[in-house]
């Protein structure tokens, strides 16, 4: 697997460590996250998501491939929790811009 850029180091060791605060702070302040149907704006949305999901999943994930393409880093990772189906493997789509995190989609 090809080196994680540092910010998405960051944001999977704090997603993974329930840290919502130091999660949403590997974001632009303007950033936004699209996950299952909904969309957050901003630092403080993004931290409530990670709060939340941390919660209502107990999810971790693992990384298992990156690509970059068009600009974009996707991250390929096993995520294992307290959902059905687990553990599945997903695609973290980052868009990244002077060292943060601009956007986030995730998909199946």
């Amino acid at each position: 697997m090809n080196k994680l850029p540092q910010t998405i180091t960051e944001y999977v060791e704090a997603t993974n460590a329930r840290e919502p605060e130091r999660a949403a702070a590997c974001f632009h302040e303007d950033a936004t996250v699209h996950d299952e149907g909904s969309t957050r704006h901003g630092r403080k949305e993004i931290a409530a998501w990670v709060a939340e999901t941390g919660e209502r999943y107990s999810a971790t994930m693992e990384p298992t491939g990156l690509e970059e393409t068009d600009g974009r880093h996707i991250l390929r990772a096993t995520v294992r929790g307290s959902f059905p189906g687990s553990p599945v493997t997903l695609n973290f789509n980052f868009l990244l811009r002077s060292g943060s995190i601009q956007s986030l989609e995730i998909k199946p």
